[in-house]
């Protein structure tokens, strides 16, 4: 059976229709509009065509957003697409699409993508993570997402960073109000602020990436500080969690050697006598956040 997934980010919407073989049968992306009513038509539009084009429908559709659901008001909240914060959203869009809608977390959704038919499809265990221009993290269980009590398992971007050394503390400044959080230390922008901080050369995460695969030393070291942190902030989540394996996305995922770098420093951190846990990039790049939220749905979902 078909299912729609549409991923509403804060650049671009894109739906994706998954065919029963989990094929995708159309994709497509538009401008994110500004305004939370032109986002709703927007999604409106986009599953409208899709289902016209296929001959399809109603068919089943999951979004995948920024933020969470308040599971006790149903209210989003911690979007870095501001409009989306305060607002009913899936409410809204069960409302505007006429039928029963399933939202996630876009992190989650790109969890789900990884461990339904992706990178994780072998475990039973699966932290997929996000790094970009900020630091993400889903979890899912025997094939279903692990939300949490209050909606907010997975986001590991904001803890502070394990083990400082002194010259981390109290860290740089972070978004959500905090100093020292994983994300404002190994994001893209974090990235970007280490590297100027220590030799003032004003680089994006591309640039420095780009430099040190010529060589550069200064650039070399950035990438080796980088990986540092951020194998020590993976180390606290598999302390804690144990999953079988971690898929890397975002576009830092694609760094040289970060899967096997990340496998090598974390051991030192691990609680264990014999480290297992894998370390591995996404298979659907960057359709696997859209790929997830049709997975909201299962393969033989009710018709809505």
């Amino acid at each position: 059976m078909a299912r729609i997934g549409v991923d509403l980010g804060g650049t671009k919407i894109e739906i994706a229709v998954l065919g029963p073989a989990s094929d995708v049968l159309l994709r497509e992306r538009t401008a994110t509009p500004e305004g939370y009513d032109a986002k709703l038509q927007a999604i409106k539009t986009l599953v409208a065509d899709a289902e016209e084009k296929l001959g399809l429908g109603p068919l089943s559709v999951g979004v995948g957003h920024p933020g969470s659901h308040n599971p006790r008001t149903g209210l989003i909240r911690n979007a870095n697409s501001t409009d989306l914060n305060g607002r009913p959203l899936l409410a809204d869009l069960e409302a505007v699409l006429n039928r029963p809608v399933r939202c996630a977390n876009d992190a989650n959704c790109f969890a789900l993508s990884e461990a339904s038919d992706g990178a994780g499809a072998d475990a039973q265990s699966v932290f997929a993570v996000i790094l970009g221009t900020g630091v993400g993290g889903g979890l899912v269980i025997n094939g279903e997402i692990h939300t949490g009590h209050d909606g907010n398992a997975g986001e590991w971007g904001h803890m502070g960073l394990p083990w400082p050394g002194a010259d981390e503390v109290p860290g740089p400044n972070c978004k959500c109000g905090l100093s020292g959080c994983v994300e404002a230390w190994c994001s893209g922008p974090g990235m970007a602020n280490d590297h100027r901080h220590i030799t003032a050369q004003d680089l994006t995460a591309a640039q420095i990436a780009e430099l040190a695969a010529s060589g550069d030393a200064t650039a070399l070291a950035t990438l080796d500080r980088h990986s540092d942190r951020l194998a020590r902030a993976l180390a606290n989540v598999v302390n804690l969690i144990d999953p079988e394996i971690i898929v890397l996305g975002g576009g830092l995922s694609n760094l040289a050697d970060l899967p096997a770098t990340l496998e090598r420093k974390m051991a030192a951190w691990l609680f264990t006598d014999e480290p297992v846990v894998r370390v591995v990039r996404n298979l659907h790049g960057d359709s696997s956040g859209v790929r997830g939220a049709a997975w909201l749905w299962p393969d033989r979902a009710e018709t809505p």
